[in-house]
């Protein structure tokens, strides 16, 4: 019966979301569902569960003919529909990446700069990963790099944070896009798992080239064990990466450590933050 009926919690989940049932039970919500369920509250995920049911769920019931050919039902990795997708997503999962960017700005000890810091924010979509850096000193600088039609999004959201004036955007596929050098840190929020491997490996690279002697570069990702055994949300994802691109997949720690060290890194180690996985640091060399 679990099998049998798992694509259930989502769709009771979405349905409830969009008819606001726990904005009126928010009195009595459960701690979780007050956080994370009720549309007004500032860390609510109810967009999120609205959208999966609409765009995501649509996609997996083609799942079989997916495997099948090995093409995706719809390659989201490309800037055409990728655009589309992302432009109404981006915003709705700003929640599940606010906490990990606070976890580095603290780790990186931004709120005591006292010099300029540049920021290079690659696949920025909502932003939230530069906007967050910048919320903590008015040191950091923030170069956001991302197709052209996810960049008005960018620009929007930055603004309604406060912060869209320490902003510059560039637009461009991110092998493509010429972002200069000299960067303090480099964030890929959730990137790496749609690029897919021989993509990643070449951002990984020219990332090093674009980034300080002893930068930082910060990698969220949805990280699964080396024998890709566990844990179960990763090995989901990496099938929601099937159905949605053309190459991507999730990855272990220590694929991604050696691409880094492969790219100029070195010092590759993970940093405890609230998300799927922890975050993955290295220092170019």
């Amino acid at each position: 019966m679990q099998f049998g009926f798992a694509y259930a919690p989502p769709l009771i989940i979405s349905a409830a979301v969009a008819n606001k049932v726990f904005d009126t039970l928010a009195r009595g919500a459960k701690k979780e569902s007050e956080a994370f369920l009720v549309s007004n509250k500032p860390g609510t995920l109810a967009g999120f569960f609205s959208m999966n049911r609409v765009r995501l769920m649509q996609q997996w019931m083609k799942l079989d003919e997916v495997v099948r050919t090995g093409r995706p039902a719809e390659a989201r990795n490309q800037e055409g529909p990728g655009t589309e997708f992302f432009s109404e997503l981006v915003e709705n999962i700003i929640p599940m990446s606010y906490g990990s960017a606070l976890a580095l700005a603290d780790h990186l000890k931004l709120a005591d700069a006292t010099n300029e810091v540049r920021v290079l924010d690659l696949g920025s979509g909502s932003g939230i990963w530069g906007i967050v850096l910048a919320q903590k000193s008015p040191r950091v600088q923030v170069t956001a790099v991302d197709w052209a039609g996810m960049i008005p999004t960018t620009k929007r959201i930055t603004q309604k944070f406060g912060v869209g004036n320490r902003f510059k955007f560039i637009e461009g596929d991110l092998l493509d896009a010429d972002f200069g050098e000299g960067y303090d840190v480099a964030t890929l929020g959730h990137i790496l798992h749609s690029e897919g491997e021989d993509r990643s490996r070449k951002l990984l690279k020219k990332t090093a080239n674009a980034l300080k002697p002893g930068g930082t570069i910060a990698i969220g990702e949805w990280l699964v064990n080396d024998e890709r055994t566990e844990p179960l949300n990763g090995l989901m994802f990496a099938v929601n990466m099937l159905v949605n691109t053309e190459s991507g997949d999730t990855f272990s720690f220590n694929e991604i450590k050696r691409w880094l060290e492969e790219a100029g890194f070195k010092n590759a180690r993970t940093l405890e933050a609230p998300g799927p996985s922890p975050l993955v640091l290295a220092t170019k060399s």
